[in-house]
Parts: C-alpha cells; structure tokens; sequence
C-alpha cells in the first residue's frame, strides 16, 4: 500500500492490548519474557492460533476505527516483543536458558547460545500475510533488533558478543527480506537496549542495525526507549538517550522514541535532522486519556526541533501492558490532536 502522503501520519510502536481471554494479563504484568513462557496464554494449545487470529482482528478495527494512519496486527502472538524471534533461531539451548542482568538490575531468564544463530525457517511471515490479507491500510510489522538479542542472550558460543550480534543481524536480514516480499509497508527494529552497554552500543550496534536492514527497499525504523512504562516507573526515566546521536549514521529511515512519559528533553531530535522520527506523545504510564488538544501541545513541541515532513506522532512504548479501553482512547485522540495541528500547518 502506498504511505500516507499527508503531513504528520500517525502510527503505533507495535503493541496493542492482548484480550484477557487470551493470555493471562496479571502474570504479563510482572515480566518481559525472554524465553518462551507458554503458561502464558489462557487458550489450549490446538485453538490458539484460532483466537490469535480473532485477537489480531480485534486490534486491526481498533487501529482502523481511532483513525491511525500506519497500523500492525498488534503483536497478539506474541509474549513480549522479542523472545518469539529470538527463541526460533537455531543455536539456542531452549530447554536449559542461561541468566542475564536486565535493565533494572534483576536476574531474569534469556536465551542460551550455544551453536551458530541461524534463521532456518520464517518466524513472522503468517502474522505479516495475516495482517495484509484484513487491513487496506498502509502496515508495519517489527523484529526485535540484533543488538537487543545479543544483550539477551548468554553466549556459551561466539569468540565475543559482537560476532554474535553480526549472525543475529543476518537472522533477523532473511526475515525482513520476506516480510517485505509478503507486503510489508514498513519495518521496524526494536533496540531498547542501546541504553544497556553504551560502550558496546559505540562499537558495534550500527554495524549491526545496518546490516540487518540491508537490501530492504521500504521505509525501515530503529526503535529505542527507556523501558515499559507498565514495569519502569517514568520518574526513574533519565530524561536523554545516551546513544540517541550514533543512530544518525544508520541506514534507517526512521527513528522512533519514548518523549511523553520520561518528559524526554526534546533538544536531543537535533541529532537527528537527517531522520526522521516517530515521536512519542501519549503517555502511557497513566491510564488517564490525554485530550486531542495536549496530544497537539507534545506535537508542536516536536516541530520546534523537526520538520513537519520529519515528524510521525506516536505512542510511547508497551500500550500492551493497558487496558483495551484506555488504549483504544489514547489512540483516538493521537489521531485528533495530529488533525489539529496538521490543519494549523496546511
């Protein structure tokens, strides 16, 4: 489908509530799995990718009917946004995980590497095929990046965590090729742990974003943030990415941030001029609905830094984590407020 041509079109980062006939919500509450955790989902294992489907439906009209421009299926199948992908590559010991230190500082469960990462058949190509075969509208679908996947993950294998990021990449390249040959509009790399290993992030993270997204001819993002407002209180956010600046000499197009919640300081987006950026401006860290109005206020303070051309309103990041009602609210009024302020700069 071709992308909207008008100023100011307005997306979502990925996510969409999951049903609570679906999965089990209070135990999603408490974690982001690494690993698979199939106790996870309430529905028997031979009717669930049946009620994905119908889950997957529910989001699509939701993103339809709150007038978003850019839509995804809203990751249904998923457990978290990374641990699906991650978890299908070979060279991953699935029944013995190793242990990582995550982003806040407790021990969690992650995939073990102990062989070559290699993508041996799609992961994501049905959800993709899905997707296009029930919207008209323009879509996009994500794949956690290849630095955030070596973060991890516990290498027992690779000579150093770089050669590892590199075969993520390559993995993570073969999946974007066919999700782009199966009607992909656009898509998206998720990289929150970039703020994890600065240092590493400096050596090696472009390299591997760019070689992930070689060859893809449709608009591609790198998405970053400072953790689900749901888990991570947006009080303890800093108010800056440290490796926000390094993206600028990445192939993709676009790159997309948490602002509304951390009250992000908006002069970082000069680092960015030669992008463009999906911004976030709800606030997802509350359940109160923002008014069209404050939606336009956080957009206009995007244009101080952006041009209208550069600037795509979205939502912070994790609206999984939200009640449906809430969500659906909140992304209605991102459409409204981005009406507003489109009609002020046409």
């Amino acid at each position: 489908m071709p992308l909207p041509s008008h100023l100011l079109p307005t997306t979502v980062v990925g996510s969409y509530p999951q049903p609570d006939w679906l999965v089990n919500r209070q135990m999603l509450s408490k974690i982001v799995p690494r690993t698979r955790m199939q106790e996870l989902w309430r529905i028997p294992a031979e009717f669930l990718e049946q009620a994905q489907d119908d889950a997957t439906l529910l989001a699509i009209r939701d993103m339809e009917r709150a007038g978003i421009d850019i839509i995804t299926d809203g990751e249904m199948r998923r457990e978290s946004y990374s641990n699906r992908f991650a978890t299908a590559l070979e060279g991953i010991d699935l029944a013995h995980p190793g242990e990582v230190k995550t982003r806040s500082g407790q021990m969690t469960p992650v995939p073990r590497v102990v062989g070559r990462i290699r993508r041996t058949g799609p992961v994501e190509l049905r959800d993709m095929q899905f997707l296009r075969a029930n919207t008209a509208l323009p879509a996009k679908i994500t794949l956690p990046g290849p630095f955030t996947m070596g973060q991890q993950a516990k290498n027992e294998f690779y000579r150093d965590d770089e050669e590892m990021a590199m075969d993520f990449a390559v993995a993570v390249n073969e999946e974007a090729l066919a999700l782009e040959a199966a009607g992909a509009d656009v898509i998206q790399l998720d990289e929150p742990w970039l703020r994890n290993d600065p240092e590493a992030a400096k050596r090696y993270a472009v390299k591997a974003i760019n070689r992930a997204l070689q060859g893809i001819r449709i608009p591609t993002v790198v998405h970053l943030c400072f953790g689900y407002a749901a888990v991570v209180p947006g009080a303890s956010k800093p108010t800056g990415y440290s490796f926000l600046p390094g993206l600028a000499d990445s192939i993709a197009e676009q790159i997309s941030i948490e602002a509304a919640q951390p009250k992000l300081d908006l002069g970082v987006l000069k680092d960015l001029a030669s992008k463009k950026v999906m911004l976030g401006v709800l606030d997802l860290g509350t359940d109160e609905i923002e008014t069209p109005q404050l939606v336009a206020q956080r957009i206009r303070a995007g244009l101080k830094y952006l041009k209208p051309a550069n600037l795509i309103p979205a939502p912070d990041c994790g609206m999984k984590y939200m009640p449906r009602a809430v969500a659906f609210g909140k992304l209605k009024a991102l459409a409204d407020g981005a009406a507003i302020v489109r009609k002020e700069i046409s």
